[in-house]
């Protein structure tokens, strides 16, 4: 029989993708909620799908985001309403001025939350499910069939082993 254990805390992680940069710094001012962001990418253009064009316009652009308060996986689902409130928040004439994607880094994995349900994906609680994104495996994040194109790039897989070296570094301080 195997030992139950509570989880280990993870590393929340965030994307926005946005067309405008004012909106941009103003959703990294609601990130407050979440605490202090520990990593900011470079802006990167979000040209993987044109999914978002017709509600948010285009050129759109793209930043990750890293937080240095570590959190219990448990947390998405809330997490997830609040980044829904926040998108709702900055929305104009009904149409979305910002596409922000919560989710998690672990040791082994690369989670983001999502309202879709699908194949692949878990339901956590109150409409939310779990996508398993990428698992990290031989010293490398690796894309999974459903993988969204633009997470299975090398460049992007790059940011995430940083933040995954912030994360196991973190882990072994003294909390």
């Amino acid at each position: 029989m195997s030992q139950l254990e509570p989880a280990k805390p993870v590393k929340l992680i965030m994307s926005v993708i946005f067309k405008e940069k004012d909106i941009c710094e103003k959703v990294f001012h609601e990130f407050k909620t979440f605490g202090e962001m520990d990593f900011i990418s470079e802006v990167f253009p979000f040209d993987f799908t044109d999914y978002y064009c017709k509600e948010m316009g285009s050129p759109l652009s793209r930043r990750f985001i890293g937080f240095s308060k570590l959190i219990p996986p448990e947390c998405l689902p809330e997490i997830k309403i609040k980044t829904n409130q926040i998108e709702l928040a900055y929305s104009k004439d009904g149409k979305r001025q910002a596409n922000i994607d919560p989710g998690y880094i672990s040791a082994e994995r690369l989670v983001l939350a999502t309202g879709k349900n699908y194949t692949h994906r878990i339901y956590l609680n109150n409409g939310v499910y779990a996508d398993l994104t990428l698992i990290y495996q031989d010293g490398d994040f690796r894309p999974l069939p459903w993988s969204y194109p633009d997470y299975a790039s090398p460049k992007i897989r790059e940011i995430f082993k940083l933040i995954r070296k912030k994360y196991l570094f973190q882990l072994r301080l003294p909390r």
